[in-house]
């Protein structure tokens, strides 16, 4: 910038002004400024002046894995929510591994972000590692929690969305059966599981739970090989399914495809299918999913709030913030 102020013969103050808030300086030295920038082609390097800043307009995202429909949605909400506030979101994706979570928080650090909007695997995440970045760093945890960490979480209310799914499909046929990962990296699952036991004794019908082995992020494969297995064997206790998220149902769905089993309901229906979170190809499989979706927008832009609410006061809160949002039943024709 000093060789800029050089040779443009702007002083390097007023080129300091223009760049935070092009506003703030007189539509004359405005214009003077960018005829230098286009003569010039210069352009300041943010990541460089953000080091001599106590605080940036950064913002880390960390996703566990965008390959995921899912997590590409909500982390395009996120996004927008933060260009919207006029902070610059650094998208990072943990590739469904632990150790690479840890990694994008530590890369994290050398860019001085002024806060982090966090999606963690929750149970497989290194605890202390948050726990020590979140010292340093204001973090908004979303989609999955880790208990008692960072200033806020904002996510989906499982036990008030799996009781929704369970009523449903309660009363419009047999009681469901749940089918689920047997060691599952997200948190969620093992909520939507107690969620579904909870709900099953309130309705007063057994409770009945299939677990598949498996701990990456096939899930179409697993809900595939493993779900196929299970109905080849006629296994479950009832024609209905219901599985802890969409793209286990979706592999499911596909083995029953595959096995002659016609998915739905009404005449030559042979078992319903249901899953959770409302997954953006849902709609497509065929039969079209029944799910409960959740408020990808809410959740991202609750969490997106918390963190700038944080940022401008500039005091965190002295009481974690835990905000749950509702599901909402999509009823479709797999159930």
């Amino acid at each position: 910038m000093e060789e800029f102020a050089a040779v443009s013969g702007i002083s390097r103050p007023t080129l300091s002004k223009y760049f935070n808030d092009p506003e703030s300086v007189r539509q004359s030295t405005r214009e003077k400024v960018e005829r230098a920038l286009t003569q010039y082609d210069y352009r300041p390097n943010v990541y460089a002046v953000n080091q001599n800043r106590r605080t940036t307009r950064n913002i880390g995202v960390v996703l566990p894995n965008l390959a995921d429909p899912f997590f590409s949605e909500i982390g395009r909400e996120v996004e927008l929510a933060c260009i919207a506030a006029g902070y610059s979101p650094i998208l990072l994706s943990s590739h469904g591994n632990p150790e690479q979570e840890r990694r994008n928080l530590e890369a994290l650090r050398s860019l001085k972000p002024a806060g982090v909007l966090l999606a963690p695997f929750g149970r497989v995440s290194d605890r202390k590692d948050i726990e020590n970045f979140c010292k340093d760093v204001p973090v908004v945890l979303f989609d999955a929690n880790v208990e008692g960490l960072c200033e806020a979480f904002v996510g989906t209310d499982n036990f008030q969305s799996v009781d929704l799914i369970v009523e449903y499909l309660c009363r419009s046929g047999m009681p469901p059966c749940f089918f689920e990962v047997k060691s599952p990296l997200n948190p969620n699952a093992n909520k939507r599981r107690q969620a579904y036991l909870t709900s099953m004794a309130q309705h007063g019908v057994e409770a009945h739970i299939y677990q598949a082995e498996g701990e990456d992020w096939g899930f179409e494969e697993i809900g595939r090989t493993e779900g196929g297995r299970l109905l080849r064997g006629n296994l479950f206790k009832t024609d209905t399914i219901l599985c802890s998220n969409d793209r286990l149902a979706i592999g499911m769905m596909s083995a029953a495809y595959h096995l002659g089993i016609r998915v739905g309901h009404g005449e030559g229906a042979m078992m319903r299918i249901a899953g959770h979170d409302d997954h953006p190809f849902s709609r497509f499989t065929c039969p079209s999913l029944t799910t409960i979706a959740q408020d990808y927008a809410a959740i991202a832009n609750r969490a997106a709030t918390t963190l700038f609410n944080i940022l401008d006061t500039g005091q965190r809160p002295s009481v974690r913030e835990e905000t749950l949002f509702d599901g909402s039943l999509v009823m479709r024709n797999s159930a």
